[in-house]
């Protein structure tokens, strides 16, 4: 909506324009009203109207005076000059002061509004040409960051060529001798639980937050700029810039920079990091090796040492740990896999892990390689029993196992191998679903299983799983079967497997025992009681006399 001022002596030729004036079609919401041009400039500073009229004759300062004001402190205000006098004087100075329209007494309707029309027809284009400046400098203030965060990322990955990109050299300091650049990785290693807990899981609000405590991590002639990784979960860069000083002073500052930034990000949310920095170079080009030298150092930290705590690499050191390979593994853990024998899979895990606690180091970079390499075999195996791809993570990275619903967090030994195990759970999870749906099911592999299996600790849980059935379906379907539940079934072949092996005299009681799955000689003869009504050995006396 626009405002009016209308500025004349005569009150009838201001009722006029009032009644006259198309005010709802042309989206004016407020007409004031001056009797002269001194009442006119002082409603003017007061209320800032869009559109003032003005008549060229009027007592105290007239329109050409008031013109004249205008064109000093208001340039931008359109104006439209109305006058009874074809007077050159006026017109010179209506067209010298850029005036929309030059309207004679007496005002039409017609002419009124066909000026007042050119005017807010004048201040629409204004205005969308105004939105349209706001829109590019804020897109342009946005893509600021951007556009740096390109450049940084070209030179990392050896793709900048400075004679080309001369335009872009100032945006990043690469335009003053004095500059030298230096590189900071910083992995996040418990960013899902902080992402969860402190930012409303909201990740692109976490790296903001990092991002800024980076930034502000200021120190005498120390810029810096972070941004996160593309490329690798959790991971931030902050390149950092400073001004002359000797090499010896570069480094002494980069590490103190390095701590600050953890252990403040440490007290402020509780982040667990590990960073690690490269050296510093004279040419932005060198941005690519501090790079691979912060990655590399900061690769190097080991899990073994880290305790859950901000942990910093040594410039210049890269990982030596010993290569662990979880290849020869797979037969056997695939094995219980496939069989529902989550028993049998975790003891072959807890045997890898145990040698990892063992080895002498034990590198995040060593860690992460695994966690890859484990995805990729166990991908592998669930696809080949039938899992879906759309289950399964694309990768070992935390997004992609974010999205499977398992956190890829560990800043201890310990956390990597509750990591490792979570893992396991979700591909046992996911083959347990998908063999029970493309495996037939029949109640009699339950009654082949007890009867081949009736020494071991047979639980209803492991049919359950296995075939993706609830607990009171199995039971009530094995009772229609066969007339016994699974527990009576269980206990009826071991029992009559019991008074085989009591015919052979040769055999102990308690070595009947253990062949049956007893530990203890005493309970098992307590339950061959309550079966049959007489111990074991009353029933092999009786045996041996019905025998003479």
């Amino acid at each position: 909506m626009y405002k009016v001022l209308i500025i004349d002596d005569e009150e009838p030729l201001r009722e006029a324009i009032k009644i006259l004036g198309d005010w709802d079609g042309l989206q004016v919401d407020e007409v004031w009203e001056a009797t002269n041009g001194v009442t006119g400039l002082e409603m003017l500073k007061e209320h800032r109207p869009d559109l003032v009229m003005v008549d060229m004759k009027m007592p105290e300062m007239n329109g050409v005076e008031f013109l004249r004001v205008v064109e000093q402190e208001y340039p931008e205000l359109l104006t439209i000059v109305i006058s009874g006098y074809n007077d050159f004087e006026f017109t010179r100075q209506a067209i010298h002061s850029k005036v929309v329209d030059y309207l004679l007494k007496p005002i039409n309707r017609q002419d009124l509004n066909q000026a007042l029309r050119k005017a807010v027809d004048l201040l629409e284009a204004r205005r969308q040409t105004h939105s349209e400046l706001i829109t590019r400098n804020i897109a342009f203030n946005m893509s600021l960051p951007k556009l740096k965060e390109k450049i940084y990322l070209s030179i990392i990955e050896r793709g900048f060529k400075k004679q080309s990109n001369q335009a872009f050299l100032p945006l990043i300091g690469a335009d003053k001798e004095d500059n030298r650049f230096g590189t900071l990785v910083l992995k996040l290693l418990n960013m899902q639980k902080i992402c969860d807990q402190r930012f409303n899981r909201d990740t692109e609000l976490l790296y903001f937050a990092v991002a800024n405590v980076i930034n502000e991590a200021v120190m005498e002639d120390v810029v810096c700029f972070s941004f996160p990784n593309p490329k690798e979960d959790g991971e931030i860069i902050a390149i950092f810039t400073m001004q002359g000083g000797y090499p010896e002073d570069h480094a002494f500052r980069a590490d103190y920079l390095m701590k600050k930034i953890g252990h403040t990000l440490s007290d402020l949310f509780g982040i667990v990091s590990a960073a690690g920095m490269g050296q510093v170079y004279d040419e932005v080009s060198r941005l690519a090796d501090s790079y691979e030298e912060a990655r590399s150092s900061l690769l190097a930290v080991d899990l073994h040492k880290l305790k859950g705590a901000t942990a910093f690499g040594v410039r210049g050191k890269a990982g030596t740990s010993e290569v662990l390979s979880f290849t020869s593994r797979m037969p056997i853990l695939r094995g219980g896999l496939e069989s529902g024998n989550m028993h049998h899979a975790k003891v072959v895990f807890g045997e890898f892990v145990q040698k990892i606690k063992e080895a002498d180091s034990f590198t995040i970079g060593e860690a992460e390689r695994m966690i890859r390499d484990i995805i990729v075999l166990f991908n592998d195996m669930a696809l080949d029993l039938g899992v879906p791809s759309d289950k399964l993570p694309a990768s070992g990275s935390r997004s992609s196992l974010a999205a499977a619903g398992i956190s890829g967090d560990f800043s201890t030994t310990d956390e990597y191998e509750q990591l490792l195990y979570r893992i396991l759970e979700y591909y046992s999870e996911q083959i347990r679903q998908s063999m029970a749906v493309n495996r037939p099911f029949h109640i009699e592999d339950i009654k082949d299983y007890i009867d081949q299996h009736y020494f071991e600790d047979i639980k209803i849980s492991m049919f359950t799983e296995k075939y993706f059935l609830s607990r009171e379906y199995l039971m009530k379907l094995f009772k229609q079967q066969f007339g016994f539940g699974i527990h009576e079934y269980m206990q009826k072949v071991r029992m009559d497997k019991a008074c085989v092996l009591l015919d052979d005299s040769s055999l102990k009681i308690q070595d009947i025992s253990e062949m049956l799955g007893y530990k203890d000689k005493n309970y098992f003869s307590k339950a061959f009681r309550n079966y049959y009504g007489v111990s074991p050995s009353e029933y092999r006396a009786k045996a041996e006399g019905e025998k003479k």
